[in-house]
């Protein structure tokens, strides 16, 4: 049931971000944007555990999970750091997601050569 609940969850909110895309100007970067501040907001009130629960990676691999993961951080460090956690924490638990992004991006450029459009 994790699978089909996973499956379904994350299908949905890939559908209704493509509706969003198709029915507004909004550019895709704002929506990627828009999506993780909801997924921060959502984590701040503290909806987005009970709602990965049940969704599993249907809830946590779309950007909504990365605002999660951002939110995650910031708390921790507000909670040994105080004020300046505000600035650190999401730098520190966002950092493998980025670093991850630019090696795989890297290496998949090596593998298969891309060419400039024309």
């Amino acid at each position: 049931m994790d699978y089909i609940n996973a499956f379904w969850v994350g299908g949905l909110i890939c559908a209704l971000v493509q509706i969003l895309l198709e029915k507004t100007k909004l550019m895709p970067g704002r929506v990627m944007v828009l999506l993780v501040c909801v997924g921060a907001v959502v984590s701040f009130v503290g909806w987005y555990e009970p709602f990965m629960e049940y969704a599993g990676a249907g809830a946590s691999v779309p950007l909504l999970g990365y605002g999660n993961i951002l939110m995650k951080g910031v708390k921790e460090a507000v909670d040994e750091s105080g004020f300046i956690g505000l600035f650190q924490g999401g730098f520190k638990t966002g950092a493998v997601g980025c670093s991850a992004a630019l090696v795989f991006g890297y290496v998949a450029s090596l593998i298969f050569k891309p060419k400039p459009k024309k």
